[in-house]
């Protein structure tokens, strides 16, 4: 079993950055691939990005290829997640969760797949 919290939200400019961090209790971090997913008033929660077990695979949805980056550190028991270039869009609570789904690949990406997941930190981007 593993517990998340995440840190790191706040408030900020369209076309500024955050960089969220999710630390996770437990000494079997580096068997569980992780995810941020996000949900916004009124919508649904939805995939952001996965990370493999090792870091050396990534996804990402879409809406955040090239201004998200997710990382992890296992000697550290966290992961990671850059956001860069922010939209107004972007607003949500941020969540991290763990997953045995897609531990190689990182194609887990649906909220059905992640066993685990922290209590959420808010984003909110002003335009």
């Amino acid at each position: 079993q593993v517990q998340l919290v995440e840190s790191g939200g706040g408030l900020v400019q369209a076309g500024g950055s955050l960089r969220l961090s999710c630390a996770a209790s437990g000494r079997t971090f580096s068997t569980y691939a992780m995810g941020w997913f996000r949900q916004a008033p009124g919508k649904e929660r939805e995939s952001v990005a996965a990370i493999s077990w090792s870091g050396g695979r990534t996804s990402y949805v879409d809406s955040v290829k090239g201004r998200f980056i997710i990382s992890r550190d296992n000697a550290k028991n966290t992961v990671a997640l850059q956001m860069n270039s922010l939209k107004p869009e972007d607003t949500a609570v941020y969540y991290c969760a763990a997953t045995k789904v897609g531990l190689f690949t990182a194609q887990a990406m649906a909220v059905r797949d992640y066993d685990y997941w922290g209590p959420g930190t808010q984003v909110t981007v002003s335009s």
